[in-house]
């Protein structure tokens, strides 16, 4: 399922029966709401990967914020935890919902680490917070920005979700083998992660590599390797794929007309756009549109 309200998205992938995954991008400047019955069997997790997500419980009567760059876990068996989610302007949020007994299947080895997994906990509530780790980030934007056919797209989302809850629930002791050298460094990742903001932000006019190096304060190699790392491609081919979904989702809206929305993504010549978003979706902006109404 795929909804577009204004510059905000949902996209919900069923891998199987008890095994959701839903993806969030609110691009607006307003606060988006999404509510969704969920019954006490499930287990949900939530990363934030920019942004800020509130969930609300008890009608209002009480909440907790999600950050940017990090990961809460929800599972409480006595009672349903209906998702009721405000997501912030400018937000970006994963979330999966799987069953107790999926999970259970998945990792009926490992409940020693797995609190809640565990006998004693097994009819308790449990609550994690915990920051994204950087290979869980990788996976995170693999799956986000997946562009494959979609007769095999959710093959390889759930592929992706199986290496995603490994790494998200690996051994502590074990985690930093998995760290390639850059991302051992903190203040690198932040600094990558600021490096793609910045592209966001000035998709217009965005800076060249030499500007964005010196602003984020990394030479160009480590840019270029650690923008590779983290997100799994170049900057600027990156910040292409961001800025044709952005314009994608500016010609859904209905509130810009082809030239238009060429210039919000930078363009100075409707032909250059056209031919970038031809080759992104195979087909011109306005049949695009056209495709929409009919």
């Amino acid at each position: 399922m795929f909804k577009n309200v204004g510059e905000s998205t949902f996209d919900e992938i069923i891998l199987e029966d008890g095994f959701y995954v839903l993806h969030f991008q609110n691009e607006s400047k307003e606060t988006q709401v999404f509510e969704r019955a969920i019954n006490s069997t499930f287990i949900q997790i939530h990363f934030c990967l920019r942004g800020n997500s509130k969930f609300l419980f008890n009608n209002g009567a009480y909440s907790f914020d999600v950050f940017d760059n990090r990961s809460i876990l929800l599972y409480n068996p006595q009672r349903t935890l209906p998702i009721h989610l405000e997501n912030q302007p400018k937000t970006t949020l994963v979330s999966l919902l799987i069953s107790i007994e999926k999970f259970h299947s998945l990792f009926s080895k490992e409940s020693g680490h797995i609190p809640f997994l565990s006998d004693e906990n097994s009819n308790r509530k449990y609550y994690d917070d915990t920051e994204i780790k950087p290979t869980v980030s990788i996976v995170l934007q693999q799956i986000i920005n997946s562009n494959i056919n979609s007769s095999i797209r959710e093959l390889y989302v759930k592929g992706k979700v199986y290496e995603l809850l490994s790494l998200h629930f690996q051994k502590d002791e074990n985690v930093e083998g998995e760290y390639c050298p850059f991302l051992v460094d903190e203040q690198n990742v932040l600094k990558i992660r600021k490096a793609k903001e910045i592209i966001i932000d000035r998709m217009a006019e965005p800076p060249s590599l030499l500007e964005l190096a010196n602003e984020i304060g990394l030479n160009i190699k480590k840019l270029k390797e650690g923008f590779k790392q983290i997100y799994g491609d170049t900057v600027f081919s990156f910040l292409l794929d961001y800025k044709m979904e952005h314009a994608r989702r500016l010609l859904e809206s209905n509130q810009y007309n082809v030239n238009e929305v060429g210039i919000k993504v930078g363009y100075s010549t409707s032909s250059h756009f056209i031919a970038a978003f031809k080759k992104k979706f195979g087909t011109t902006p306005k049949k695009y549109v056209m495709s929409l109404n009919q």
